[in-house]
C-alpha cells in the first residue's frame, strides 16, 4: 500500500523485530509513515504506521491505536467504541452479503428462469458465451449449433490469409522532420532462435500479413519465450517511437458533450477523443430520423 499510494516514509525512531509475522525469518521494522484514513462519514484520522511486508491486509490498526484512542471493544457485538472530540464513534463489523437460496445450492445456475426473463426484458440484449478448452474434447449443445453455423465466418479456427480491405482513411506514421533515421543492429541470437525467427517471418510473408520493407531505416526483432513454451516475436520500436510525431488533441468540453447526448439512446465509446463527440451526434441524429 505504501508503494502504490507513494506514501512518504521516514526512519523509525526505535527499530525493532517482529517474529511470527511472516513465513521464514523475523521481520525488521525500520520505517514508518503517517497515514490519513477514514471510516464512514464521521471518522477521519491520522496514525503513524510501521511499514512491513504484509499479505493479510493493507493497514492493521492494533493495540497502539486502541491505546491512543481509548477504544472499548465489545466482544459479543464485535464493535469498537471511542470518542473523537465531542463525537462518539462506533465501528461496526462488515455486513454479510445475503446470497439467494437458489445460488447457495451447489451446481445451481446464477439466474433462475424468472430472473433471466426479467433481465432480458429490461436490457433487450442477450449475449452468448461458449468456452472451449483446446486440450479437451468439447461437444456443442445441439440448440446452439444452428446459431454457431450461421456466424461461423466471424469465429474461424485460423485467420484468413491477406490483410483486411483498404478503408477510406489510411493511417501513417509521421516522423519529425530532419531527424536521423535509426538503423539498429540485430540482437545476438542462437542458431535455434535464428531458425525460429526466420520461420515466423516466412509464415507471415506467406499469409500476406507483412511485406518486404522498402524503408531506409531498420529496427531489430527478437524472440521471447511464452508461458506455454512457444516463442513470440517482438519488434523493438523504441528508436522509431522517439522520432515519431505525437498527435495530441484538446479534451472536449463536457457541457458541449452533454448537449450532444440529449435524446441519444446508444453511445459507442471510441478511444479517440476527437471522434467521440461526432459519434454521439450521429447516433442522436439517427434516432431522430
Amino acid at each position: 500500500m505504501v508503494n502504490k499510494l507513494q506514501l512518504k516514509t521516514e526512519p523509525h525512531p526505535k527499530p525493532y523485530r517482529i517474529a511470527w509475522f511472516k513465513k521464514g525469518n523475523e521481520v525488521k521494522v525500520t520505517k514508518r509513515c503517517l497515514v490519513s484514513f477514514s471510516m464512514g462519514k464521521n471518522y477521519h484520522d491520522q496514525v503513524w504506521c510501521d511499514v512491513v511486508p504484509m499479505d493479510v491486509c493493507h493497514i492493521l490498526l492494533g493495540r497502539p491505536w486502541q491505546y491512543d484512542r481509548n477504544v472499548t471493544h465489545n466482544g459479543r457485538k464485535n464493535t469498537y467504541t471511542f470518542r473523537m472530540g465531542k463525537v462518539e464513534i462506533v465501528l461496526l463489523p462488515s455486513k454479510e452479503e445475503k446470497t439467494p437460496k437458489s445460488l447457495q445450492e451447489e451446481g445451481s445456475n446464477f439466474l433462475t428462469s424468472s430472473m433471466f426473463a426479467r433481465e432480458s426484458e429490461s436490457s433487450g440484449v442477450i449475449y452468448m458465451l461458449v468456452a472451449k478448452d483446446l486440450g479437451i474434447s468439447f461437444n456443442v449443445p445441439s440448440e446452439l449449433e444452428p446459431l454457431l453455423e450461421e456466424f461461423k465466418d466471424v469465429t474461424p479456427d485460423e485467420l484468413p490469409n491477406g490483410l483486411p480491405p483498404l478503408r477510406d482513411i489510411q493511417h501513417q506514421i509521421d516522423l519529425i522532420p530532419g531527424s536521423n533515421l535509426p538503423n539498429k543492429a540485430h540482437y545476438r541470437m542462437s542458431p535455434k532462435e535464428h531458425e525460429e525467427l526466420n520461420k515466423q517471418v516466412m509464415e507471415l510473408l506467406k499469409k500476406g500479413y507483412i511485406k518486404e520493407s522498402m524503408s531506409p531505416c531498420a529496427v531489430p526483432a527478437l524472440l521471447t519465450l511464452k508461458k506455454d513454451g512457444t516463442w513470440g516475436m517482438c519488434v523493438d520500436s523504441r528508436a522509431i517511437n522517439r522520432i515519431t510525431i505525437k498527435y495530441r488533441f484538446p479534451i472536449p468540453r463536457i457541457d458541449d458533450m452533454f448537449d450532444m447526448l440529449a435524446g441519444a439512446k446508444i453511445l459507442y465509446k471510441y478511444h479517440n477523443k476527437k471522434t467521440k463527440c461526432l459519434v454521439s451526434l450521429l447516433v442522436k441524429q439517427l434516432f431522430q430520423t
